[in-house]
Formats: structure tokens, C-alpha cells, sequence
């Protein structure tokens, strides 16, 4: 009697550790989408009740600050995730704390941009008294904010930065820092283009009620379009004449807006 043996193929050298590599990777966009959605939960917990439609108070620096790095949490970190997935898998020394730390220089750098805003809002509301109230000028300013916003979505340089963003690899190899400390100011630089990129998307949250979770996601949404969706042309022009139309009925017909609260 002939027994046949089968002989096991000999694993294929250094599969196991890209398989543990990608299962890496992978859990770092999940744990990035996890952090989104409990900044989703605490922002619309904190949010609650306080929006009084365009340019509504921001309260104290500290608490804005706060509730703002819970927004950009939710905002961003499903958009950026690729970016540091791809980070990650570039990596020398593969530990999971260089990406984590990547997220959070990009982080820094949108809590800087909200200090920012803040110091506008604050020395704008100064230096104006109530002319931004809704009965005098603020009405139509928001209605400019929208507009402008729709123009600058036309511009070169927001071509030149959401390139930035949606193809990260030019980005990450022309950046590129070792060590944690290079993790942290590659996020940072990565920040940069993201805020030069959406810095008129967040003045339209602004100019329709910063504190209202339903615009909150509309922004959020067309930021995650723009970055992800494959015809990047349609996205940015969509993205215009979306902001142009919230413009036009917001001097036009403000009540014809869904979801947006006017002043009396």
C-alpha cells in the first residue's frame, strides 16, 4: 500500500508581518472613526440648546476651544484617516504611537485655527457692538460669508491645497521627519493644508450657526466629498454652487432655509 503524503507550501517570507502590519493599519482608522464618533456624541451633548443661528456667541476661550477640538475630532478624523494609515505603512519603525502622534499635530494645528477665529469673533464683536445682529448687518454679512466662500471654492489655491489632501503620498514623502517629534509637526504641516483648504467651509458653519449640530454635519459632509470623492472637479463645483445657493436665499429668503434659526 502507497501512502501519499502532502507536503505543507512553506510560507511565503514576511507575509505574516505585512498581514500584521495591514491588521495595524486598519485598526488605527477604526480607533481614528471611534474618536470621530465620540466627538460626534460630546459635541452635540455639549451644543445642546445653544444655537442662535449666524454668528452666535462663542461663549469663553477655553470652553470654545474645547468644544472645538471635539468638532474637528469629528469633522476631520474620518477624512484624514487614509492619510495616516498611509503615514503608518511608510514608517520605518512601525510602533502605533508615530501615527497617533500625527493625528495629533493635525489636530493642533485646527485647534490653533480656532483660537484664531476666536480672537476675529471676539475683537470683531468689539469693535462692531451689535452691528452683526441679525436685524442689522449680520444677515447680510453671512450671506457675503457664503458667497465668498463659494468663490474661494474656485480658486487656485484651493485647488493647490485640497491636492494636498486628497493625494497625501507627493505630501508625506516631501515632509517627511523621523521620530515622534517628526510625527508631530508632519501632522502639523498635513493641518496646514487641510485648514487652507477648508477655512471657508468653517466660516460658512460660522455664518450659519457654528453650534448647530445640522450644519455642523453638512459642512463635515462636503468636506469628506471634496477629499474622497473620485471626479474632484464635481465635488469643489458641487461644493460652490451648494454654498451660492445657502448664500442667495440667506439674503433673499432666510425662512426657506431648513434647519437655520433667524432672528426675529
Amino acid at each position: 500500500m502507497i501512502v501519499e503524503t502532502q507536503e505543507r507550501a512553506p510560507r511565503a517570507p514576511g507575509l505574516a508581518p505585512a498581514f500584521a502590519a495591514a491588521r495595524t493599519r486598519l485598526g488605527l482608522v477604526a480607533l481614528l472613526f471611534a474618536l470621530a464618533g465620540a466627538g460626534w456624541w460630546l459635541t452635540i451633548d455639549q451644543m445642546r440648546g445653544m444655537d442662535e443661528g449666524p454668528w452666535t456667541g462663542l461663549g469663553t476661550l477655553s470652553w470654545f476651544v474645547g468644544v472645538w477640538i471635539l468638532m474637528m475630532a469629528a469633522m476631520m478624523f474620518p477624512s484624514v484617516a487614509p492619510t495616516v494609515a498611509l503615514y503608518y505603512r511608510m514608517c520605518r519603525e512601525r510602533s502605533p504611537l508615530s501615527p497617533l502622534l500625527f493625528a495629533a499635530g493635525y489636530l493642533l494645528t485646527w485647534a490653533g485655527a480656532g483660537v484664531v477665529a476666536f480672537a476675529i469673533a471676539a475683537g470683531g464683536g468689539r469693535l462692531a457692538g451689535d452691528v452683526l445682529s441679525w436685524d442689522r448687518a449680520g444677515r447680510w454679512v453671512a450671506g457675503g460669508t457664503l458667497l465668498l466662500a463659494a468663490v474661494y471654492e474656485l480658486t487656485p489655491l484651493k485647488d493647490l491645497c485640497l491636492g494636498k489632501c486628497r493625494s497625501p503620498l507627493g505630501f508625506l514623502f516631501g515632509a517627511w521627519r523621523d521620530g515622534r517629534a517628526g510625527a508631530v509637526q508632519m501632522g502639523v504641516r498635513h493641518g496646514v493644508w487641510c485648514v487652507g483648504c477648508c477655512w471657508a467651509l468653517m466660516a460658512s458653519l460660522f455664518a450659519l450657526g457654528v453650534m448647530s449640530v445640522v450644519w455642523m454635519a453638512v459642512v463635515a459632509g462636503l468636506i469628506a466629498l471634496e477629499k474622497t470623492l473620485p471626479w474632484r472637479r464635481v465635488a469643489t463645483y458641487g461644493t460652490a454652487a451648494i454654498l451660492l445657493g445657502l448664500g442667495v436665499l440667506l439674503l433673499a429668503a432666510p425662512h426657506a432655509i431648513p434647519a437655520l434659526t433667524v432672528g426675529s
